[in-house]
């Protein structure tokens, strides 16, 4: 089988190893793929938005199966498109994708079925939502842009002033774009945060390990928002009665609500959730593998990938056996200086050859092949450790990471610690 597979980041390079597994495979072909892709799969040039570029591709040649990975093309309808081209895809319909591309969609989705999240307000005008923030006099306040937003449009709010600067900066600035034609204004909530990202062919879902991100810049969860600065697996907080509990109020309703509305979903699911002191609530759903949860979870998988997809596309997952071996996982992402704000890229990266082989994995998120791998984006690196326990994985991902060198790379320095320090807490 000859696949596609569109995107170029460290969650690309994540499945793409995993697919690398299927002896079925004669060939991957990466739109665009990165430098550390390039060694796995042939890289093809475009945009991954660009569904001319990927249907041209498809027929040039030959691909059986097309995997659509990022938010962007997805919510553009690019899977639909490349069905409609006769190929089967990996990836949601544009109607199903707006579970991520609106927040405005998902939270009324919720509302509408009685789905546990936080309560909201929508608005469409910069006035009427600093009006309605300054008449609650409740912080912190969460203020969300309606569209995409490369993981960046949520911004936590701590007093007036604070709310009147995301606002402008959503609305006013446009740093998003059309994204933010629209607000949502949301109740805070509190408790550990859970990933559980889910193969669904909207009929059955199978969740996969939990993981914890840490989406700040810097220690202890400072500085600007990120697209993910690490994440371990499975989470702590996230017990087996929890699990239950979050497929019976939370996982299945949403399959059931996106069938309801016309929308079934087909794909990989993420489900980002908040274990509240009134039980768990949906933060918000991606429509596709979260980066990096994708680099920390991918690991568990012990049945094959493609396999699975096929599942998912022919709505027969339920047929088939999904299995994950046991022990922990960390994913250390290795930044560029100055990420997320402005940094330099064509740095030479080395080292690379120095990491160990075994339950280790480099993810190149942000690489380019030029004379040898330079770095060409914020997120450069994902390096991936399994273990038996926590401790040895997080321990591994620092271990390894302290062998590789470029201009300005920084990480935080405490990937894993809330966690420890959870099962710490629970032990005693």
């Amino acid at each position: 089988m000859k696949i596609l597979v569109i995107g170029g980041g460290g969650r690309e390079h994540a499945i793409i190893k995993k697919l690398r597994e299927n002896p079925r495979i004669s060939k991957i072909y990466a739109m665009p793929g990165n430098g550390g892709i390039e060694g796995e799969a042939q890289c093809l040039p475009g945009k991954p938005v660009d569904i001319k570029a990927a249907l041209a591709y498809i027929q040039e040649y030959g691909i059986d199966f097309a995997v659509v990975s990022p938010d962007d093309p997805l919510v553009q309808g690019m899977a639909d498109s490349i069905r409609a081209s006769g190929i089967p895809a990996f990836g949601p319909s544009a109607k199903a994708a707006r579970i991520e591309g609106s927040k405005v969609f998902s939270k009324r989705l919720m509302e509408k079925y009685s789905i546990p999240t936080a309560s909201c307000e929508v608005f469409d005008g910069f006035d009427p939502a600093l009006d309605y923030i300054r008449s609650q006099k409740q912080y912190p306040v969460v203020i969300k842009a309606d569209g995409l937003a490369l993981g960046k449009g949520v911004f936590i709010a701590r007093n007036e002033d604070e709310a009147e600067g995301a606002l402008r900066r959503i609305m006013e600035e446009r740093i998003f774009g059309e994204s933010g034609n629209r607000v949502v204004v949301e109740e805070f909530l509190e408790g550990p945060e859970v990933t559980v990202l889910a193969f669904t062919d909207s009929k059955t879902i199978v969740p996969l390990p939990s993981s914890m991100d840490h989406k700040r810049a810097g220690d202890g969860d400072s500085g600007s928002n990120t697209g993910g600065m690490g994440v371990i697996a499975p989470n702590p907080c996230y017990t087996e009665e929890t699990a239950e509990l979050c497929m019976k109020t939370i996982f299945l309703p949403t399959i059931d609500a996106m069938n309801r509305e016309g929308s079934p979903f087909k794909g990989c699911l993420y489900f980002g959730l908040m274990l509240t002191g009134e039980g768990p609530k949906v933060i918000e759903y991606n429509c596709r593998f979260g980066d990096p949860e994708a680099q920390a979870v991918l690991p568990f998988l012990e049945t094959d990938l493609l396999s699975i997809m096929q599942a998912v596309e022919e709505e027969r997952l339920a047929e088939i056996e999904v299995r994950c071996r046991s022990g922990a996982s960390c994913c250390l992402v290795l930044a560029s200086g100055g990420y997320p704000e402005a940094y330099g890229t064509g740095f030479p990266v080395t080292g690379l050859e120095n990491v160990s082989q075994k339950n280790t994995w480099i993810f190149h998120a942000g690489t380019a092949l030029k004379d040898g791998i330079v770095s060409s984006g914020g997120r450069v690196l994902g390096i991936t450790v399994f273990a038996d326990n926590l401790k040895a994985a997080v321990d591994g991902a620092y271990r390894e990471a302290e062998k590789i060198r470029f201009e300005g790379m920084y990480y935080r320095k405490d990937i894993g610690k809330k966690a420890m320090e959870w099962l710490y807490t629970e032990s005693m």
